[in-house]
């Protein structure tokens, strides 16, 4: 696990009853030549969903970690929350039912260690004291932190209801944003942000958060806050510096990278950010974000058909490379570090910028791999055609993003509802980006 961390440093209809309450709308098995797109996308949002709710944490309602361990993970929940909006919105559970277990979560991270106002990347979901990821990682996870709350404010725009639950809410989510200390974050008042801080350890973990990777909505979200803000300078030294580590520049596979390393890197680095921050028109000095983005999954895509390792199954149907696990553990696969690992949510998530090549593959899951790569929650975390390899696991980084996007894609939820906050268009405006607002 500490290889995985290092790159998270830089994831018809029949019914049944969900915890006892009204039925809830369940996938059902279906010819794919006689299912379009639209049902498709349904069959995999429904079954991905039962992650985030069925297989919730019973005491927190945080997402576990992963399908088989007792820790709930922060940014994974942050996914989870996002995914109960896409849930109520696709009538897979009532308004009600979403908001009382949005609720749930907000009440136990109200309990819930934090440090300087972050999260510990795991925690106990008894009791809300951390987990630790590893020896010196025992305290506040700032980017684990920010994920969550970007599906916080998402839920906090969503519920804009008059009555006295869903206006208690709101207050309590904003309680919980004004609480990070986004500024402590900086080390002694250095211009970047850091990672993580211990009690125990301080600042041992020791690294800078700088760009390009999964983490542009730190800084945003940094320099939102209404009551510890950075200032625009953090983010051009720190995260941007100046320009110097965030451009690129280079031709791959015939596509003009603009930002990041060589051929891109994992694709979660267009996903974890981008799931309540709209991509589209999303522009300041360093980059247009869509282009990034697109740019980045057109050149996972056009590697994995190139195949130039002869990987058995790679092609226009079989392409996806992105933080998973694999035969031998778990990787941060990409086009520099690919061992045959294809991970469902690289491609299926990639949908709001490589429509056509993500359904095609989408579609190709399903009908094909199915009886291998499918199961309770959706499609299975990885799978090694090369290797004859077939996960059985299920990972809330990589289960949030493919009920995210999606529903982006369609209906473009998370993006309107984050986009909406004001406090989110403050930050952005100091920052100087240009960005849409659903009207």
């Amino acid at each position: 696990m500490k290889y995985s961390k290092l790159f998270f440093l830089l994831l018809i209809f029949s019914t049944s009853y969900i915890c006892g309450c009204t039925p809830v709308k369940k996938g059902v098995d279906l010819p794919i030549a006689a299912n379009p797109d639209s049902l498709l996308m349904d069959t995999v949002q429904q079954q991905t969903f039962k992650y985030f709710w069925d297989d919730a944490d019973p005491a927190s309602g945080m997402a576990k970690e992963r399908n088989t361990s007792s820790v709930v993970t922060t940014g994974g929940s942050g996914f989870g929350v996002m995914a109960i909006l896409v849930g109520i919105h696709r009538n897979f559970i009532s308004r009600e039912q979403g908001l009382d277990r949005v609720l749930k979560i907000v009440g136990f991270l109200e309990k819930a260690d934090r440090f300087h106002g972050a999260w510990g990347h795991w925690m106990n979901g008894n009791t809300g004291k951390v987990h630790p990821f590893s020896l010196y990682d025992n305290g506040g996870d700032l980017v684990e932190t920010a994920f969550m709350i970007q599906g916080l404010l998402t839920a906090k725009e969503f519920f804009n209801g008059t009555d006295a639950k869903e206006t208690d809410l709101r207050a309590r989510i904003q309680k919980l944003w004004e609480g990070v200390d986004w500024n402590w974050y900086r080390k002694d008042g250095q211009n970047v942000l850091y990672w993580h801080w211990s009690p125990n350890y301080g600042w041992k973990m020791n690294m800078p958060i700088r760009g390009w990777n999964e983490a542009l909505i730190i800084y945003v979200l940094a320099a939102s806050s209404p009551t510890h803000p950075i200032p625009a300078s953090v983010y051009d030294l720190g995260w941007a510096s100046k320009g110097a580590i965030l451009r690129n520049g280079n031709t791959y596979e015939g596509v003009v990278l603009p930002l990041g390393p060589a051929y891109g890197g994992p694709l979660f680095f267009s996903h974890y950010s981008f799931l309540g921050l709209n991509p589209h028109g999303l522009k300041d000095k360093y980059a247009d974000y869509f282009l990034q983005n697109k740019n980045q999954s057109l050149i996972n895509y056009l590697y994995c058909v190139r195949n130039p390792k002869n990987f058995y199954g790679y092609s226009e149907n079989v392409w996806g490379l992105t933080a998973s696990d694999d035969p031998k553990g778990y990787k941060a696969h990409s086009p520099t570090n690919d061992n045959g690992t294809i991970t469902p949510s690289a491609a299926i998530s990639a949908i709001v910028y490589t429509p056509v090549q993500s359904l095609r593959a989408m579609h190709y899951f399903y009908d094909h791999l199915k009886d291998k790569i499918w199961g309770e929650y959706g499609f299975y975390d990885a799978f090694n055609l090369q290797d004859n390899w077939y996960a059985k696991s299920y990972l809330a980084i990589d289960q949030g993003p493919i009920i995210i996007m999606i529903e982006n894609y369609r209906s473009a939820l998370l993006w309107n509802n984050f986009m909406k906050n004001t406090d989110v268009q403050k930050g952005l405006d100091k920052l100087g980006f240009t960005y849409q607002i659903a009207n």
